[in-house]
């Protein structure tokens, strides 16, 4: 693929994914354009027939609704609006999550019900195409009417103000025009309006959350593997006679990926003494299971929600309509963001008590993984940043959807608070790869004490790979460097391709 068409086919993460990885180009089809055009043409028509006020084309904005306002003001409108609203606090937005959020406003505003022109659907594609990243805020949006602060920020580069990353430099939007061939645009009735409400910012960190998930879902099973190795564990919990009696899906494919992950092991086949292993290795399955099934739910819901109109008020040309209404609202993804954090965390706190349980001095391991102890000190204190990551994705997981403050003079009276949700996910995701990669710096280490055995040939090229990063600790060093390195690792390793 070397261009992707907007269209009305699904847009699917896994096609975000591809596109992002790729650095492909984006364009409209005929039948988005044509789609785009016919709702923007009936607008027109419509607001020169109609004397009626039409919420957010006509009228101020919020509780603002009874303020009309003359066809002569409505360009001047949509800029107040997008200026007045660019209110955004505190750290940046990611940039790869700031082009998420630029390709899923052009998706919803390519099904022609938001009233735009088709040149501010292309000036958006523009700024896809050539990496014109705006400088977005991640405080500020309630998830209801929109994100309309980060919106706003998103939108105003495209009128010549706010700021952008361009060719990896922060500069202003009038200092970008001097550097592209294309011109501000300048907005007509109801776009200021089209592009602050949606849902992009929640939705882009929903979909990069989502991504990452699915990727370190896989990567738990197989550092579980490793560290169940290390620890001398054994196999029978993951037969598939188990999993067949519970039936759940996820429990089955953790399982049946943990079994092919030690399939040939001379580790797992030697006896065991021990009869039963620690719940944090023996419910691999249930306690990852649930996760792969959190995540495969969330990305359902979130996929609905790429694919959608969510702007307001919507236009229907083909049944003369124009409704105000909340496609606006988060709640459908505050929640399902909430319970992703849930899930994820739960990978988290599972693979701590491997860690744990790998430098406690059992079944044959030194204490703390490491020769003369007593003058080194070993994995003790990984250890116990892992516990204190996990617990702060604990408390990072109080769920923001069942909060709600009332805005605009009461108008706005119950928000999703969706925006803290995705906030809160993003934290919970870059959390769990640190204890995941703290978890195969630790089981990398233990497993290398049960040698001259192997574990499977998979999971010895997977050690392999890591060996190339990080070293073997034979005495106490600077450990923070090492376990930088493991994160490193796990955040560049093709684990759909190279295991």
């Amino acid at each position: 693929m070397k261009t992707y068409y907007i269209n009305n086919e699904k847009l699917t993460l896994s096609k975000i994914d591809y596109i992002l990885k790729n650095k492909i180009q984006i364009k409209l089809s005929e039948e988005s354009k044509n789609q785009i055009i016919k709702c923007r043409n009936y607008l027109d028509k419509k607001i020169n027939e109609v004397k009626n006020p039409i919420y957010g084309i006509n009228t101020g904005f919020g509780s603002l609704y009874n303020k009309s306002i003359s066809n002569n003001d409505l360009e001047n409108l949509q800029t107040n609006l997008v200026m007045s609203h660019a209110c955004g606090v505190g750290e940046e937005v990611p940039k790869q999550i700031v082009k998420i959020m630029i390709l899923l406003k052009i998706q919803s505003l390519s099904y022609g019900h938001s009233g735009v022109k088709l040149e501010t659907v292309n000036q958006l594609i523009y700024f896809f195409n050539n990496n014109i990243l705006p400088v977005i805020y991640q405080q500020g949006s309630l998830g209801a009417s929109g994100d309309l602060a980060p919106l706003a920020h998103l939108s105003l580069p495209l009128l010549g103000l706010g700021e952008v990353y361009f060719k990896n430099k922060k500069i202003t939007g009038a200092e970008l025009y001097n550097k592209i061939d294309i011109e501000p645009i300048k907005l007509s009735s109801k776009e200021g309006l089209a592009l602050l409400n949606g849902t992009q910012f929640m939705s882009s960190f929903a979909v990069w959350a989502t991504i990452k998930a699915k990727k370190l879902s896989k990567f738990a099973d197989a550092i579980g593997a490793i560290s169940l190795e290390a620890f001398d564990g054994r196999i029978e919990a993951f037969y598939p006679q188990i999993q067949n009696v519970r039936k759940h899906n996820g429990q089955k494919e953790t399982a049946d990926n943990i079994r092919n992950y030690l399939l040939n092991s001379e580790i797992i086949k030697q006896k065991k003494e021990h009869v039963q292993d620690p719940y944090s290795f023996r419910c691999i399955p249930q306690v990852h299971g649930a996760s792969k099934d959190g995540i495969s739910y969330a990305e359902q819901v979130f996929e609905t929600e790429i694919n959608s109109v969510t702007d307001n008020p919507t236009i229907f040309p083909d049944d003369d309509l124009i409704i105000s209404g909340g496609n606006f609202h988060g709640q459908p993804i505050a929640i399902s963001m909430d319970f992703l954090s849930i899930a994820l965390a739960e990978l988290g706190n599972i693979s701590e008590r491997r860690i744990y349980q790998l430098i406690s001095g059992k079944r044959g391991l030194p204490s703390y993984l490491v020769k003369n102890a007593g003058l080194n000190s070993g994995f003790m204190i990984a250890q116990y940043s892992a516990a204190s990551i996990v617990s702060q994705n604990k408390q990072l997981c109080t769920p923001a959807s069942v909060d709600s403050i009332e805005s605009s003079q009461g108008q706005e009276d119950h928000v999703s608070m969706g925006a803290n949700a995705a906030t809160k996910l993003y934290k919970v995701v870059r959390n769990l790869e640190k204890i995941l990669a703290i978890e195969l710096f630790t089981a990398s280490q233990a497993i290398e004490f049960r040698r001259p055995l192997k574990t499977s040939d998979k999971l010895e090229n997977l050690l392999s790979e890591f060996r190339k990063t990080v070293p073997f600790i034979e005495n106490d060093k600077i450990m923070f460097k090492e376990i930088n390195k493991s994160i490193e690792f796990l955040r560049n390793f093709d684990v759909y391709n190279k295991f």
